[in-house]
């Protein structure tokens, strides 16, 4: 009966990686059609009291998603199973109904309605992760989540485009058709979510049990990990501005009107299986602290290739496909890697008592925070500047900065590895697959310093 029992054991974790992934990968992706779909529109000789309509729409939506992920930091790591599937239902809800008065009001104020749509969005990362986080194959769900959020960009640019020109819907009304279609089926992807089993004995060994914060415990642990956080932050602050201006602002960036507008689907659907094989192939190693070190090296890797693609855009004289696909895989690699696995590893490597959402939910408030202040400077101050030509010095430039933060993390990580296994008598950040012989949740690090 043993001898059956392993020998079903891959087939069941098949099974559950195709139900969680599957089931985490579609509801992101419904978000996006609930969030993303305006993007695809340019609203041509239209402005909101003087500044550019585009402008306006993406600076109000992402300032409700600001508001929206300054509160998830403390919403997220401390909301219960018991209540995510409610929240799910109820921010899904208020989204659509956002993008229904998007259609209703007249222009310029229907605006206003986009922040609520963005208010309404900004936690769901964070509580869909927190489904799957703390498991053994969390890797691979991870991925295939983290992966949405590279195609689902594309596909809502893509179908936004498609709508209007094959149906002859409005600009204002495109986004909420898409999340009419959307609303039901996230509503039951959220219930799909809610039905998985909690994380078992062996899980909770191998990556640690994920436990609610509260809010002293929040800045214990960020004062424990503060250089490294703050290197990871500020790099992130700008990685995540050039990626919301990239998909916000990519049909200003480059010409569509000789493309098909199914090539941003197609070019997101090639990074993200590269992507999803690249991260996959992490859950074969079982050192978390080696993951960390090969994760920090690919985001040094896509920092340089952004940095080198803006600087030399003239040279390399790039057809518009090429472009966009290095573009946009070196600018994944680096935002996904810290939106799916690192900070998952991370918990793990160091025994901490705590859940990915906190991390997360902090990397975005700062980097939308960083979002609108670039929008507004650029509206304000720069006006008039050619989109290409503002995204390949920006772009440019946020290669070189994020390259030395990460190159300083991985020092500073890779310093404190070191310092803590040297205090520790046993191997604590290499789990063998055997749960009975992980090492035991670490309440404390060595300095002292508590998580709970």
């Amino acid at each position: 009966m043993e001898a059956k029992s392993e020998t079903n054991k891959p087939i069941s974790n098949f099974l559950f990686i195709l139900w969680a992934g599957g089931t985490a990968l579609l509801s992101y992706s419904l978000v996006y059609a609930l969030r993303k779909p305006f993007t695809a529109a340019t609203f041509d000789g239209m402005d909101f009291f003087g500044m550019d309509y585009k402008v306006a729409t993406t600076i109000m939506q992402i300032f409700g998603y600001l508001i929206s992920k300054f509160f998830a930091i403390k919403i997220v790591s401390e909301l219960k199973r018991e209540n995510r599937l409610k929240f799910m239902i109820f921010s899904v809800a208020l989204a659509e109904l956002a993008l229904v008065f998007f259609g209703l009001l007249p222009t310029p104020f229907n605006v206003f309605a986009l922040f609520f749509n963005g208010l309404a969005l900004g936690c769901m990362w964070g509580v869909i992760f927190s489904f799957i986080e703390g498991r053994k194959v969390t890797d691979i769900l991870a991925s295939l989540l983290g992966v949405s959020m590279a195609v689902s960009s594309g596909m809502a640019k893509s179908l936004g485009l498609f709508v209007i020109n094959t149906f002859g819907v409005t600009e204002f009304w495109m986004p909420a058709l898409i999340g009419g279609l959307a609303f039901p089926l996230l509503v039951l992807m959220g219930w799909s979510l809610n039905k998985l089993p909690s994380p078992t004995d062996e899980d909770r060994a191998l990556r640690s049990e994920r436990v609610a914060l509260n809010g002293e415990q929040r800045r214990q642990l960020f004062k424990s990990y503060m250089p490294l956080l703050i290197m990871l932050f500020f790099a992130n602050l700008f990685i995540t501005i050039l990626r919301d201006i990239k998909e916000d602002f990519l049909v200003n960036i480059i010409d569509v009107s000789t493309i098909s507008s199914w090539l941003f689907a197609q070019v997101d659907g090639m990074v993200t299986l590269i992507i999803l094989g690249i991260f996959a192939m992490m859950s074969l190693i079982n050192s978390n602290y080696r993951v960390l070190i090969v994760l920090l090296s690919m985001v040094i890797g896509g920092a340089v290739t952004i940095s080198y693609l803006a600087f030399n855009y003239d040279t390399l004289q790039l057809p518009t496909l090429y472009w966009l696909f290095i573009q946009s895989l070196s600018l994944y690699i680096v935002y996904l890697s810290f939106q799916t696995l690192f900070f998952e590893r991370f918990i793990a490597c160091f025994k901490i008592k705590g859940n990915v959402g906190f991390f997360i939910a902090s990397i975005d408030f700062i980097g939308y925070t960083g979002t609108v202040c670039v929008l507004l400077f650029k509206e304000y101050c720069s006006p008039n500047i050619d989109w290409m030509q503002f995204y390949n010095q920006f772009s440019g430039w946020v290669g070189i900065v994020a390259g030395i933060a990460f190159i300083g993390s991985a020092i500073y990580l890779m310093q404190r590895y070191k310092m803590e296994k040297q205090n520790l008598p046993t191997e604590c950040y290499h789990p063998t697959d055997n749960a009975t012989n992980a090492f035991p949740q670490i309440q404390s690090t060595p300095t002292g310093n508590e998580y709970v």
